[in-house]
């Protein structure tokens, strides 16, 4: 048990007679709300350097590999637009996630630590839905030009009939949504926890509000 719970456990007593302030609580529930933040803030960063050496390090390292996304795309220079404004969207979170760090740090009110809690959830909620939307944009894209650019692929599909062909986008389709499903419970496991707790911190402050 924490120092915090420890004061609202006393403050809650009806026994006790001293009362305390918001001022008491205040100050702690400051420090949680910046250090979830910040706990956010670094697992952002973790994440963005994750994915940037999962695309990176077979593309630069294989030469085999370069050469079928190469041929599968048909153009390098679309490729690494669309993956430098993937990465420039989610830098721009973690700018937003800095920001509501530094904000939380230094605010020296109690609605003003509300607002900031409340935009802190929401750049949150938007990171990961902008996370799962590309990639299921991602997996259906790939689908696409695999079916059409890779001669493999494209020279089997030729030969489906229409129940086998609606049968392979089932299949696809399934996988799509399974991907993006595990990918959601991975942010639920991961940034659920945490919000949870700021939610919490959220609650208690508008309780001194009152």
């Amino acid at each position: 048990m924490d120092e915090l719970d420890l004061l609202k456990k006393d403050w809650n007593k009806e026994s006790s007679k001293k009362k305390l302030s918001v001022t008491d609580i205040y100050p702690m529930l400051q420090k949680k709300s910046s250090s979830i933040v910040k706990t956010l803030f670094y697992i952002s960063i973790a994440e963005l350097i994750f994915w940037i050496l999962v695309n990176s390090i077979p593309y630069f390292s294989s030469d085999t590999y370069k050469q079928r996304l190469e041929d599968i795309y048909q153009n390098d220079y679309a490729l690494t637009v669309i993956s430098i404004i993937s990465y420039a969207i989610i830098l721009l979170f973690v700018y937003l996630l800095y920001k509501s760090h530094k904000s939380i740090s230094v605010t020296d009110s109690a609605k003003k630590l509300m607002e900031s809690i409340l935009k802190t959830r929401k750049v949150i909620r938007y990171y990961v839905l902008y996370n799962l939307i590309i990639a299921g944009l991602s997996l259906i894209i790939g689908f696409y030009y695999a079916m059409h650019n890779n001669p493999e692929i494209s020279g089997k599909l030729e030969n489906f009939s229409d129940k086998q062909m609606l049968i392979a986008i089932s299949i696809m389709t399934l996988f799509t949504v399974v991907f993006v499903l595990v990918i959601w419970l991975f942010y639920k496991l991961i940034y659920g926890f945490l919000l949870k707790r700021l939610n919490q911190n959220y609650t208690e402050l508008k309780k001194l509000e009152v």
